[in-house]
């Protein structure tokens, strides 16, 4: 891949999928990556510490909101923005609504005047199939109605129409990514793979919410970058893109892979009462991107494997987490009926 840009700023690109997608950039013929994070709870910088003395990248602690930003635009002028800065767990989105606001929607906003004042010649938003809401059959496209079920993704469908919008009304060369769910490592274990994962290496018991039967399209990190690097390569301004590996999965059926991986029994899983609103089903059409030359390389069965590989190999790394006051006091209050972490 040849990127047309040298200088290229990523937001939130201290956690999960910002992370794998500053190494990625870092591995091209680029000039300079500047990462742009709040570093809120997701955000964390040991998931960079192996390209942290590269001398092409560069780390800003500010948060997307932040009028701020504005002259740290101004200065750098990159190239191209990536947006990845996002809050974005649903549980937490039905808790406090106003976070995923103020950043997914203000923050999007301010982050758009910015590259506007400065002119960027391109600007990625990455965004999610829930923005879709729950489809009961067949699969979204990029033209299907909006029906966003739950805080977090009405605040992501808030913050795509904005990008839109400044594509129709100034000519911004806005492209949108909507990635489906993804997985793989350093994710934050607060979310249902990384969950189950550590709470099975730890001999604790694993919750599955309702009926289990919640079917999400399960999208490893990897393609998923390779996704929004194609889409920054070769996307058109004011296009939206689906990113979806088509590997469609019960919840209780990933468990249950992941009950095999690490050989734990069936009676680790614990029914627990289901979220409120909780989509049943998501899914994507993705063959407009696969039109310009992108497909997914990891099966679920494989990505899950390397998953579970990586989370038995970096013990340090998820204990840290998880051993935490605000990590400790988050799983008690949203799993009350589970014993308490150890």
């Amino acid at each position: 891949m040849s990127l047309p840009y040298r200088h290229i700023l990523v937001t939130g690109g201290a956690g999960f999928i910002g992370s794998q997608l500053v190494r990625m950039l870092l591995a091209l013929p680029v000039a300079r990556v500047t990462n742009v994070d709040k570093l809120t709870y997701a955000g964390n910088p040991a998931n960079l510490a192996d390209i942290a003395d590269d001398p092409r990248y560069h780390f800003a602690h500010l948060d997307i909101a932040d009028p701020r930003l504005r002259a740290l635009l101004r200065d750098n002028r990159p190239d191209a923005i990536i947006n990845v800065a996002a809050e974005t767990h649903v549980d937490r989105a039905i808790a406090d609504p106003l976070v995923f606001a103020r950043t997914d929607v203000l923050g999007t906003h301010n982050l758009l005047e910015c590259a506007r004042e400065i002119g960027v010649r391109r600007f990625v938003q990455v965004s999610t199939d829930e923005v879709y809401g729950s489809i009961a059959a067949g699969a979204a496209t990029e033209d299907s109605p909006l029906r966003p079920g739950n805080p977090y993704s009405a605040s992501k469908a808030g913050g795509d129409l904005l990008c839109l919008s400044y594509a129709h009304t100034y000519g911004l060369p806005v492209s949108i990514c909507r990635g489906a769910n993804t997985y793989g490592p350093r994710q934050y274990p607060e979310k249902f793979i990384p969950l189950a994962i550590t709470n099975l290496l730890t001999g604790q018991p694993v919750p599955l919410y309702g009926d289990g039967r919640q079917r999400r399209d399960w999208l490893y990190v990897t393609d998923h970058c390779t996704g929004i690097l194609t889409v920054l390569e070769k996307g058109a301004a004011g296009d939206v893109y689906n990113i979806a590996a088509g590997q469609e999965r019960e919840n209780r059926d990933v468990l249950g892979r992941l009950l095999a991986l690490l050989e734990a029994p069936e009676d680790a899983v614990r029914r627990v009462t289901d979220r409120p609103g909780h989509d049943r089903r998501y899914a994507m059409d993705a063959s407009k991107l696969r039109a310009l030359g992108w497909s997914p390389a990891m099966g679920i069965e494989a990505g899950l494997a390397e998953t579970v590989a990586w989370y038995r190999r970096h013990p340090a790394w998820w204990h840290s987490i998880r051993r935490g006051d605000a990590f400790t006091a988050y799983y008690a209050h949203q799993y009350p009926m589970l014993p308490p972490l150890r």
